[in-house]
């Protein structure tokens, strides 16, 4: 409560919304402006699906409590398990491999393909994650808006973007230059499943035409690492990762719970300290005010209390 009172992390409107209310300007690297150019423009909202990856264990409290939440505020919303529960609605496809951690990336691949197939010429933009994410669907559509406006209104059924929290994990780059499965002279960012990501219509389209590539997208491949294979993949297209900070440097998408980020020693040369080369920030910086989404939310119990913190209570 400290944290998002303190950060300011508030909606940016009602968890569902015809138009939003976008801040063009408010994006890092954009000119610094007078206050009184900082104008707001109403737009109308994208339409966004949200994909949560799942077991059935997890069908009765972290799905339920998720689609008591914040999942009702996404346009479309589907849960992809290892059991069907039409209730949820939560859908079990078939892939290659066991249905494990380890396995995520042949679980991810089935989940955009069957998107692709059935849902691709409903949505504007669809993200993904696990069911331990607290996400700010309102906040998730007016970023989106807010981004493609800036780039010329651009159309994300026509525009390419791969967006979500960037992450630079050195010793899996290293690893695909060694063994040929990445340019050497490159670098690989990619955006963690954990706080999920978010692929317009127009990269979806065009990911789902190598998704078998064998040479540059490792269909075949066993891994927990599906966001860097994703991010792989996606370099070969031209798609990079988006700068998704605010103007002040302020991540808005997170890998951790509002807390901890609040109260994290940004001193600390750990692995969140090395997937982070562009620095950290703590305290009344650590989140944008117009955060998206948060990692860890583990407890069902957790996630009904953060809706009521940001929804209900003054």
């Amino acid at each position: 409560k400290r944290c998002l009172r303190e950060a300011n992390i508030k909606p940016t409107g009602p968890l569902r919304a015809s138009t939003v209310k976008i801040d063009a300007w408010n994006h890092f690297g954009e000119p610094h402006l007078p206050d009184e150019n900082k104008t707001s423009i109403t737009v109308p909202a994208p339409k966004v699906l949200c994909l949560i990856y799942t077991v059935k264990n997890s069908h009765s409290t972290s799905i339920r409590a998720i689609r008591d939440t914040w999942g009702g505020g996404c346009d479309g919303f589907l849960a992809f398990s290892s059991s069907p529960d039409p209730r949820l609605p939560a859908i079990a496809l078939q892939h290659k491999g066991p249905e494990s951690y380890d396995n995520m990336w042949q679980k991810v691949r089935s989940i955009w393909k069957y998107v692709g197939a059935h849902y691709l010429n409903d949505f504007d933009w669809f993200f993904i994650g696990g069911d331990d994410m607290f996400v700010l669907p309102n906040n998730l559509r007016t970023y989106l808006a807010s981004l493609a406006y800036k780039d010329g209104r651009a159309d994300p059924r026509n525009k390419k973007y791969y967006v979500g929290r960037r992450f630079h994990n050195l010793n899996m780059e290293r690893t695909f230059k060694k063994n040929r499965k990445f340019p050497r002279n490159c670098t690989l960012y990619f955006n963690t499943g954990g706080s999920g990501y978010a692929l317009s219509h127009a990269s979806l389209r065009k990911y789902l035409t190598v998704a078998d590539d064998a040479e540059h997208c490792s269909p075949t491949d066993t891994t927990s690492a599906e966001d860097v294979m994703m991010a792989k993949c996606l370099y070969h297209l031209g798609i990079r990762v988006t700068d998704s900070r605010d103007l002040q440097g302020r991540e808005r998408f997170h890998m951790f719970m509002p807390g901890r980020l609040y109260n994290w020693n940004i001193t600390d040369k750990n692995w969140y300290f090395r997937f982070n080369p562009w620095g950290l920030k703590n305290e009344t910086d650590c989140c944008a005010p117009d955060s998206i989404s948060f990692h860890y939310a583990k407890q069902p119990a957790i996630v009904r209390h953060l809706q009521a913190l940001l929804y209900h209570c003054e």
